[in-house]
C-alpha cells in the first residue's frame, strides 16, 4: 500500500470538507456551464436590451452582470435569458430582461443613490439596482418571496440589498427620503406614501392602471411638486395588500 499516496488523499478530502459542500460536489462541467449562462447574458444584452435602444452603459453592464438564471425556478430556468417574464411562484412572475433595463435606465442611478424597491419578487430587479446604486432598500409583501430573493442576494454578495417583508404601498418611511422609486407592481394610482418619500430631485417609475390598461409612468419631484410622464403601455401583477386586496 502506498501510504504516501493515501495521505495525500486525505489531505485533499479533508481540505474539500473545510471548503464546503459545493468543493465536494464540484465537476469538470462547472465552469463549461458557467461560460454557457454568461454567453447567454451576453446575447440578451446585445440581441434584446442594446438592439431596443437602451445603452446606458452602467445598465448595459449590470445585465450583463447579474446572472438571471439564478432568481428563477429550476423548471424554467433554460428560458432565463429570453425577454419575457417568467412565473416565480405565488402568483407573480420576473420581470422581462427589457423592461427591467428600461425601468432601471429613467431612474438614471449612479452609487450616490439611494433607492426604495417595491415588489422585491425574486430579487432580480434589486440585483440590478444593486450594481447601479449605493444602497437599495426592496419591500416584499410575500413572505416566502422575499426570504428567498434575500438568501439569493446574500449568495450573490449584495450586501448593498436590503431586504423586508412588508405592504409596498407604505414604503419604506425609516429610510427615507429616496433619490430613487421603483415599483414592480401595479396599483391603479401612484400611493402617495411614495411620493412623499421621494427626494427632492428624485424619480419614480411605477406601473399604473388596472389589469389591461397598464401604463409605465415616470414621476420627477422638482421645486417640491410632482411631474408625470407616460412612457409604454405594460402588464405586471397587482399591488395588493397583506389579504391579497388590490390597491
Amino acid at each position: 500500500m502506498n501510504t504516501r499516496k493515501t495521505r495525500m488523499r486525505l489531505i485533499a478530502l479533508l481540505a474539500a470538507i473545510l471548503m464546503g459542500p459545493a468543493s465536494i460536489f464540484a465537476t469538470g462541467k462547472a465552469p463549461a456551464d458557467n461560460r454557457r449562462w454568461e454567453s447567454q447574458r451576453k446575447q440578451m444584452v446585445a440581441f434584446q436590451i442594446r438592439a431596443r435602444g437602451i445603452r446606458h452603459p452602467d445598465v448595459l453592464r449590470a445585465l450583463t452582470s447579474v446572472p438571471r438564471h439564478r432568481f428563477v425556478p429550476y423548471r424554467v430556468r433554460q428560458m432565463a435569458y429570453q425577454d419575457t417574464p417568467l412565473p416565480i411562484g405565488a402568483g407573480q412572475t420576473i420581470s422581462q430582461p427589457y423592461i427591467v433595463a428600461l425601468m432601471s435606465t429613467v431612474l438614471e442611478l449612479d452609487r450616490t443613490k439611494k433607492v426604495l424597491e417595491i415588489g422585491t419578487g425574486s430579487g432580480y430587479q434589486a440585483a440590478v439596482l444593486g450594481e447601479l446604486a449605493g444602497q437599495v432598500y426592496s419591500i416584499e409583501i410575500v413572505p416566502s418571496l422575499g426570504e428567498t430573493a434575500r438568501r439569493v442576494l446574500k449568495d450573490l454578495g449584495y450586501a448593498n440589498v436590503h431586504v423586508r417583508i412588508g405592504d409596498g404601498y407604505q414604503g419604506w418611511p425609516d429610510n427615507a427620503p429616496f433619490d430613487a422609486v421603483i415599483v414592480t407592481c401595479a396599483p391603479t394610482h401612484v400611493p402617495q406614501p411614495l411620493q412623499d418619500q421621494l427626494a427632492e430631485g428624485g424619480r419614480l417609475v411605477i406601473p399604473v392602471g388596472p389589469a389591461g390598461d397598464q401604463e409605465l409612468v415616470l414621476l420627477k419631484k422638482i421645486n417640491g411638486k410632482i411631474r408625470q410622464q407616460k412612457i409604454i403601455p405594460v402588464r405586471f401583477v397587482p399591488m395588493v395588500d397583506k389579504k391579497g386586496r388590490t390597491y
